[in-house]
């Protein structure tokens, strides 16, 4: 429970505190956090290697690394700050592409699966969706303790955002469809270890199928995006939408669509892999790096 407590104490002062400052405060906490847990630092590290390829320096890998570090605690500082913003300091925050994409999509009355990688900032994009009237349900990871998880969600649902649990009833995804809403995704790790093997990077692991299965299944339009952290501390948004293909091999339409999530992905991630902020395994093989 040390870390509930703590957390509610971070959701109490740093809302007064200046971005500026507590962005660099963030940052540097970024740094600690890779120099003495030496077990997310070798994961992170073996991240970068497979996304930064065979060619990648030792220097190169343990750069984008300690970035991850410091953009990851930057992320924090934004959660802990959400209740603090109003709808025009998200406006100022943000500029966003593809609003008329999710018009289009939901036009059509079967809602909309938003899908995104652990990449940026999508904790704040999400508020800007809320605040500009469409109704979102995340599917989140389902932290322990129980309190930390209600407490996060709690920061997270401070603008309208709904929350539901990776291992929640999937009923409410469907009830949301139907109402013609927006359920938001993050699809670059197998969270329930339920996903298929697919390439990623050019490697073999196991990814999420969900979105893929459920837009299928409902008719639901696709659309991919990302929210790119600037170096003033603003975003930038946008999202694409994605044809899948329905054939009558429901198996091989499912690993085309997640497939085509994941080249993506790849496009935004091999830009900017310092803002891919995974800290989890991704390939069952290691790069050797520690």
């Amino acid at each position: 429970m040390g870390s509930y407590y703590l957390f509610r104490l971070a959701g109490w002062l740093l809302p007064h505190v200046p971005h500026r400052l507590g962005y660099w405060i963030f940052a540097r906490l970024g740094d600690l956090a890779y120099f003495l847990n030496w077990p997310a630092r070798a994961i992170v590290r073996d991240n970068m290697a497979h996304v930064l390829g065979p060619q990648a320096s030792p220097d190169q890998i343990d750069k984008a690394a300690r970035e991850a570090f410091r953009y990851n605690g930057q992320n924090y500082f934004d959660l802990f700050r959400l209740a603090s913003l109003d709808t025009e300091q998200l406006e100022r925050l943000i500029e966003a592409d593809g609003w008329d994409q999710i018009d289009q999509a939901l036009a059509a009355g079967k809602g909309l699966i938003l899908v995104a990688a652990h990449f940026g900032a999508p904790d704040v994009v999400a508020q800007l969706v809320t605040n500009r009237g469409y109704p979102v349900t995340a599917v989140v990871e389902h932290l322990q303790p129980e309190p930390l998880f209600q407490y996060i969600c709690a920061l997270r649902g401070s603008h309208g955002l709904r929350t539901l649990p990776v291992d929640g009833p999937l009923i409410h995804l469907f009830r949301a469809l139907r109402a013609n809403e927006v359920i938001a995704l993050v699809v670059d790790r197998d969270i329930t270890e339920s996903g298929i093997e697919v390439e990623f990077f050019g490697e073999k692991t196991r990814m999420a199928d969900g979105h893929v299965q459920l837009a299928l299944r409902t008719g639901a339009p696709l659309l991919v995006g990302y929210c790119l952290r600037r170096p003033d501390g603003t975003f930038y948004a946008r999202g694409v939408p994605l044809e899948l293909e329905r054939t009558d091999n429901r198996e091989r339409d499912v690993h085309a669509g997640v497939r085509k999530v994941l080249a993506f992905m790849e496009t935004v991630i091999a830009a900017h892999p310092e803002q891919w902020v995974m800290f989890q395994p991704i390939w069952r093989t290691s790069h050797g790096q520690s």
